[in-house]
């Protein structure tokens, strides 16, 4: 079960990866010194006592601003704020049970179920499982890992 989840969420990551890329996306794709073709992620992003966010794509190992991509872990009993996103925002929901408020309109995701938010619409998080939520999130294009980051602390990918 885990191995088939494994290879949906990459499945659901190329598939992704692959409408959002561009033509000039591909041509910085082909210089090498740009992106990086294997990583473990960029940094973790939390506050003083909890990393929260393992960012796994970015400009910095793009090469480019297409998409970033993070694996976001919500604690147990956490409920966000309302917030916006300039962004398309799409979360696959790898563990736990997680409330996706889009606009007023309440969304029950559990693992293997994705959620959207489209740039404009208005989006609240709550964790409903008595255990953490993990989710795969991906934003496109680019850019809100740097705005999410200048409210967080920042740490080393391999601490």
């Amino acid at each position: 079960m885990k191995l088939e989840r494994l290879f949906s969420q990459a499945a659901l990551v190329y598939s992704i990866s692959a409408l959002i890329v561009t033509g000039e996306a591909r041509a910085q794709q082909n210089d090498t010194a740009t992106y990086q073709q294997a990583t473990s992620g960029t940094r973790w992003l939390g506050t003083a006592d909890r990393r929260f966010i393992k960012v796994l794509v970015e400009s910095t190992n793009l090469g480019g601003g297409e998409v970033d991509i993070a694996e976001i872990t919500f604690a147990a009993g956490s409920r966000g704020r309302g917030h916006f996103h300039s962004s398309i925002e799409i979360f696959y929901i790898l563990s736990g049970e997680f409330e996706h408020t889009v606009n007023g309109t309440s969304h029950v995701l559990t693992p293997g179920m994705v959620g959207i938010v489209r740039p404009g619409d208005e989006v609240v998080h709550t964790v409903l499982s008595d255990e953490p939520v993990k989710a795969l999130v991906i934003w496109a294009p680019g850019g809100e890992v740097a705005r999410i980051a200048r409210s967080l602390r920042e740490y080393p990918i391999d601490d």
